[in-house]
């Protein structure tokens, strides 16, 4: 799922650039990964968490060799969600288990808890990677971490997260060249050279440098996390051409006027001008990167590698890039999941998070999920059902706070502080009271979005999905009253939930 919103992920429903998700973005992301069985050593398991990766918006239709090595070889959970669309919250919500009103990371700066002194001294020491080393696992990670990750005020490159055996993460936000990577805790230099430099080739390469040193005594977990298809988009010099004419859709909520939506999509012009349409379709250049190999390894595992750039697809609501709302474009990402067990051709409906991921590692691992404070649940039942029973969750939250400028945003001064994310025609992604909770129900009867904002008009927004899929009619006027305290009263024990309680609310 983005991390940013992968990401991300990452996670989401515009492929645009600022997530997550990442996304972040939420974070999007591919996993592949292996069971877990009563008195069998555990099994290895790799994850690739790519950024920004859309799925609402036809973004997995170039990825045909991902869909074939992966999905059609095992799953392909059809309704995947990132629990908050923006790139930081939600690579810490993938790496806890955990929502982020339970890790309190809020936006991707080092203010809002990103990679912070306060994130390092508590919620990063209990991330799933921490209990992956206590089972023996070997680790790698490769690649984009958290934004604020490298920070001179967080500790600079010297940091190591526990729990990492090998580290090579990126500093700071996405790129592909000219960099700088904390590798072991020191500092390591990049410049422009493909051959030397290019990050998605490089971590690829380190990570089968791990495979090849490894104690094969043991299992391993690695971590890929590519910015692709994050911006600023730059793709290997023989993909450069590929894809030059690609316009973002014109279908959907593309340009469609945000009635009866909160203030912030209310905002931009409609129909979109000339300007933003040419600065949109300029960003759209899709670069596509597929690799897929397979590497020596025991009869239990493959590594599966897919790392990849991917389009850009704006201008839904007549919004620029980014990805930081509660609308499917922004909080749903592709999942594909292969392994022993995992019967081929799967499409999963039962909805999954990435706060799921966390918990289906360490199920994998042999960890009794009972003993750990996260608030997803295991789906690795839903992939492999002889394994053990479980409960699939009815609805989930969503929440996001918005970030915005204390002082006006230059590219977009007429409206004032508080605003951020600004673009082209004055036109903004992002506000201090952009700041919402949602319950989605997705229980095989209802497929239903509530969201309330906290904001001075305490606004409120009701999408039915069945009828509705590019959530353009705010029903929230036209519902039974009892639907509406219902969905409220879901939403504030969702809101205070943790650990049990979020996977138990009726």
């Amino acid at each position: 799922m983005s991390g940013g919103r992968g990401g991300g992920a990452a996670v989401h429903r515009r492929r645009r650039g600022g997530s997550a998700v990442a996304l972040t973005l939420l974070t999007a992301w591919l996993t592949c990964c292996v069971r877990y069985a009563e008195g069998v050593k555990p099994s290895n398991i790799v994850l690739v968490l790519v950024d920004d990766q859309d799925v609402v918006l036809g973004g997995m239709t170039p990825m045909k060799k991902t869909k074939e090595l992966i999905g059609e070889a095992g799953a392909t959970f059809v309704n995947a969600f990132t629990v908050t669309p923006l790139c930081c919250p939600s690579r810490s919500s993938i790496l806890l288990g955990r929502y982020p009103h339970n890790h309190e990371v809020r936006n991707n700066s080092l203010s809002g808890n990103c990679s912070s002194t306060q994130w390092q001294k508590g919620p990063e020491a209990e991330a799933f990677p921490v209990y992956l080393s206590k089972q023996k696992y070997q680790t790698f990670f490769g690649g984009k971490y958290l934004n604020q990750y490298g920070a001179k005020a967080a500790g600079d490159v010297d940091h190591v997260p526990p729990g990492w055996d090998q580290w090579n993460a990126l500093v700071g936000n996405s790129q592909y060249y000219n960099y700088t990577l904390s590798v072991n805790g020191k500092a390591e230099k990049h410049g422009d050279s493909y051959e030397k430099d290019y990050l998605t080739d490089l971590i690829l390469n380190r990570s089968l440098s791990f495979l090849d040193d490894r104690s094969p005594q043991h299992p391993f977990f690695i971590m890929l996390a590519p910015p692709a298809p994050h911006s600023p988009w730059t793709a290997a010099p023989q993909y450069q051409k590929e894809f030059n004419n690609v316009q973002a859709p014109r279908d959907g909520s593309f340009d469609k006027l945000g009635k009866d939506k909160h203030w912030l999509l209310r905002q931009p012009v409609n129909p979109m001008p000339n300007s933003s349409l040419t600065f949109l379709d300029n960003w759209d250049e899709v670069v596509l990167k597929k690799k897929i190999s397979k590497h020596k390894m025991n009869k239990n595992a493959d590594v599966q590698r897919s790392l990849f750039f991917c389009p850009i697809c704006p201008g839904q609501f007549s919004l620029p890039i980014d990805k930081r709302q509660l609308y499917e474009f922004d909080i749903r990402t592709p999942l594909l999941v292969r392994g022993p067990g995992i019967k081929p051709n799967q499409m999963i409906k039962a909805p999954v998070l990435n706060i799921d991921l966390a918990s289906t590692f360490l199920d994998i691992s042999g960890v009794n999920l009972s003993t750990v404070n996260v608030d997803g649940q295991s789906f690795l039942a839903q992939m492999a059902p002889s394994l053990r029973n479980s409960t699939v969750r009815p609805f989930f939250l969503v929440e996001y706070t918005g970030e915005g400028n204390p002082t006006k945003d230059p590219t977009c001064p007429k409206l004032g502080p508080g605003v951020s994310q600004c673009f082209p025609d004055c036109v903004c992604e992002d506000a201090f009271n952009n700041t919402y909770a949602c319950v989605r129900m997705l229980d095989g009867k209802q497929d239903l979005q509530y969201c309330e904002f906290a904001d001075s008009e305490s606004f409120v927004e009701m999408y039915n999905m069945t009828s509705d899929p590019h959530q353009l009619e705010n029903i929230v006027k036209k519902v039974d009253p009892s639907i509406l305290q219902d969905m409220n009263q879901r939403l504030i024990k969702l809101q205070s939930c943790m650990g049990d309680s979020c996977r138990n609310i009726k």
